[in-house]
């Protein structure tokens, strides 16, 4: 067990062997290839897509402001402990002067005419609230790295179908030796 210990264990596939053969040269090569384009890929795509997630979040931040609403009717259900907010009609009025309406969730119960305050786009429309940093940076991250990973299956699974593609070579050509030398042996492996 000693002598597969060690940094020599992990480089064994380019140890100068006379056993060796030109398909395990391209196999070990292959296998490092494949790791690189794994580690590149996963790596590049996540990085990307986390600063983009992060940068459309931090836009959102800057364009969507709070606006005050009114409920244009009684919000349905009563008011009590616990009581999950329900949908009602609101009105609001947008820095340049035209009316919008919409349906935000709000306490049971709640009058018409209660104020409200709704979250819009730049262009009137609801949104919901943004994302604060903290919030934008843990999606940017989450997002980055399953992104990362599925983008480093695809070398991970190419990298195994040309691996199987060697594999079955590699049966292929000692079955063609086999044949050649087990003549020589006669009655003793049969």
């Amino acid at each position: 067990m000693a002598a597969l210990r060690g940094p020599r264990a992990l480089l064994w596939r380019w140890w100068p062997n006379p056993l060796r053969r030109r398909g395990d040269k391209v196999e070990a090569w292959t296998v490092l290839a494949t790791w690189l384009l794994i580690l590149l890929a996963g790596l590049a795509a996540g990085l990307a897509v986390a600063r983009s997630v992060e940068h459309g979040l931090a836009r959102e931040r800057a364009e969507w402001r709070p606006v005050r609403a009114l409920l244009t009717e009684r919000a349905p259900g009563t008011r009590a402990a616990g009581a999950e907010r329900v949908w009602a009609k609101v009105r609001w009025t947008v820095s340049d002067g035209s009316a919008h309406e919409g349906q935000v969730r709000v306490e049971p119960g709640s009058p018409a005419g209660s104020p409200v305050t709704v979250w819009t786009d730049p262009d009137g429309l609801l949104v919901t609230r943004p994302a604060t940093e903290a919030q934008a940076g843990l999606r940017a991250a989450v997002i980055g790295i399953l992104v990362g990973v599925s983008a480093a299956a695809v070398p991970f699974a190419g990298g195994r179908v040309v691996r199987g593609r060697l594999e079955r070579r590699r049966m292929d050509e000692w079955d063609t030796e086999w044949e050649r030398v087990d003549p020589q042996w006669g009655w003793k492996t049969g």
